[in-house]
């Protein structure tokens, strides 16, 4: 792979390769700044009877191909580089998630501690997580040998220990995965890739414990050198090497595609890690992002720079949608719902997304059913990746005198909602909602931003192609980002605190594009005007309790921007509270509803 110039580049493609459809984009250099022009789907042929991914590949690029006006794929099915004025491209990269994406096991001493820092890695990198073995997760030897023997991943993390420190526990955990010999899930034709991440004293007796046959071990530096600081960069590069070196050139077609890329091929998961630590960075800002899928739920974060992305491999809105329904309860989806619904339909309804998963709703009340059943599943996601996204654990916290008695070495989450810049949303039932007004509803109920946040969804997906882009032009991935990537939604504007209903939780004034100005009430929210394109400044004035940003009482000054949705200003308060009572509920979810547009009035929801 040469080296290109990053200001030579006037025109990149781009593909996806999924499990079931191949995305290709294309992004020209235009009037001063990088667009994405084009784009071109087709299905992905990874499996028989094309076993070939480049086939795919070259039928979305043939696409965009014909859209653009520019040949883009030479008559031996090649793609054409370098660009002329009127074919070809600059150069072309690509992510994977095809047959399943990446797949690893990770292991380590310490549940909490190593073991925690090497599912970081793995996640970062891209892969989802199959198991973590520890030597204090409960289980007998003999059963952690069996089930590394059951798993069959595409590569195995192991860390464990301070360096210098004792190197017994981690050598211990070797001893369970070499006598497994656990086969790669792509068959036996190559050796299981092991990286050893661990204590560097312990290098040479992990060497001895895998050196028959059957692995590949791998050193790099230690995950957690100390106990105070995480060091992910080096077993994540290893990750996407070996995913390249071995996962990828097992798949039907990888090896001509790798020939043909002019950077690396990423997982897709990495790589929409990777633009939104891109963005955060260039912009300063702290960024969640969300991809909600049919069987999973993805969320990345970027909080002072510090990345963190998790997996819920059980909460999804087709394959997996009883699971959210079963982990919620029905009593916590059904309290989304302003009306009346037959549970014996619901669950008919339920079973039938899990068997026909590409099925949409025809129905208003189906809409807003599967809408309740995504807030579920966001709000649960959330949640896990808070529970994961943490401040070191095994590091003594500052002690206060009040809690000299029960000092912790549990990390803290470091997602804090009150200093969240910009909330991203993916994913079918988010991107395709038939208003852009239940995306944002959907996103302030189940994540409760607090503060002034910007709500945004990504448009057609582009998250994974740019995230490749940043590795080799940030400047253009960052700006296709901003410009088309993303349909902004709007602000919001939500105060920390318990408001009592009907009485001032904080006022506020607008000036700029727009201006107005008024009070919001507990319980309350308002829709104002703020439109794509236009912004403005806020004064937010918090009533005694409630805290905008500056700390309860304080008042804020903020720069907002509008979208397709506006600018929302919530005052139902932070945790967000619900009646119990099941028609006071109803009310107050109908009128949240009613205020912010959500729904269009031509249909009245009728008890189903």
């Amino acid at each position: 792979m040469n080296q290109i110039d990053p200001d030579q580049i006037q025109v990149i493609l781009a593909t996806d390769c999924g499990s079931t459809t191949t995305k290709a984009i294309l992004i020209q250099y235009v009037d001063g700044e990088y667009r994405q022009t084009h784009r071109g789907e087709a299905p992905t042929t990874v499996e028989k009877p094309f076993a070939d991914v480049t086939m795919g590949v070259v039928n979305s690029v043939t696409e965009i191909g014909e859209l653009a006006g520019r040949r883009l794929v030479d008559d031996e099915g090649r793609i054409i580089t370098p660009a002329t004025d009127t074919e070809g491209c600059d150069i072309y990269i690509s992510t994977s998630s095809a047959g399943g994406g990446l797949q690893m096991m990770v292991a380590g001493v310490i549940a909490e501690m190593t073991a925690a820092s090497a599912k970081r890695a793995a996640l970062g990198a891209g892969s989802i997580v199959m198991d973590v073995i520890a030597a204090n997760d409960g289980r007998r030897p003999h059963d952690q040998i069996q089930r590394i023997r059951d798993l069959r991943p595409d590569m195995i993390l192991i860390s464990g220990g301070t360096d210098g420190g004792t190197t017994e526990k981690v050598v211990q955990i070797a001893e369970l995965v070499a006598p497994a010999k656990p086969q790669p899930r792509f068959g036996s034709d190559y050796s299981m890739p092991i990286i050893y991440a661990g204590n560097i004293e312990a290098r040479d007796s992990i060497s001895e414990v895998f050196s028959e046959g059957g692995f590949d071990l791998q050193i790099v530096d230690n995950l957690r050198p100390v106990l105070e600081r995480e060091n992910l960069g080096p077993a994540r590069d290893k990750i996407h090497d070996i995913f390249l070196e071995h996962v990828m050139a097992q798949a039907p077609g990888y090896d001509k595609l790798m020939g043909w890329t002019g950077a690396p091929i990423m997982p897709t998961p990495g790589a929409v890690g990777d633009i939104l630590q891109t963005v955060a960075k260039l912009q300063n800002i702290n960024v969640v992002g969300v991809d909600i899928g049919g069987a999973t739920t993805d969320v990345f974060s970027v909080f002072d720079e510090t990345f963190n992305r998790t997996v819920s491999a059980n909460l999804g809105m087709s394959y997996s949608i009883s699971n959210v329904c079963a982990e919620a309860t029905m009593a916590n989806v059904l309290r989304w719902v302003p009306f009346d619904m037959d549970e014996r339909e619901l669950r008919n309804h339920v079973k039938n997304k899990m068997i026909r998963p590409t099925t949409i709703p025809q129905s208003r009340e189906s809409l807003m059913f599967e809408q309740a059943v995504a807030r579920e599943a966001l709000r649960l996601a959330y949640k896990q990746h808070k529970e994961f996204a943490t401040t070191l654990k095994g590091v003594q916290q500052q002690r206060t005198v009040g809690d000299t008695f029960s000092q912790e070495t549990a990390g803290q989450t470091i997602v804090n909602n009150m200093k969240l810049d910009l909330l991203v949303a993916s994913g079918g039932v988010l991107s395709h909602a038939p208003r852009m007004h239940q995306t944002a509803m959907l996103l302030i109920d189940a994540f409760e931003p607090e503060g002034v946040t910007m709500l945004a969804k990504d448009s057609i997906f582009m998250m994974p192609h740019l995230g490749v882009l940043a590795s080799v032009h940030p400047k253009a991935a960052e700006q296709v980002f901003a410009r088309d990537c993303l349909i902004y939604l709007g602000t919001c504007v939500a105060a920390k605190g318990m408001p009592k209903a009907g009485k001032p939780c904080f006022s506020w004034e607008l000036s700029g594009d727009r201006s107005g100005s008024g009070t919001i009430h507990g319980g309350e929210m308002q829709l104002v005007e703020l439109a794509e394109g236009e912004t403005g400044t806020i004064s937010l004035a918090p009533a005694r309790g409630m805290d905008l940003g500056e700390g309860p009482g304080k008042k804020v000054e903020r720069e907002v921007r509008g979208g397709t949705v506006g600018l929302i200003l919530d005052g139902r308060g932070r945790s967000l509270e619900l009646p119990q009572e099941r028609v006071a509920c109803q009310a107050t979810v109908q009128g949240w509803l009613d205020s912010l547009e959500v729904y269009t009035e031509e249909v009245q929801p009728a008890a189903v």
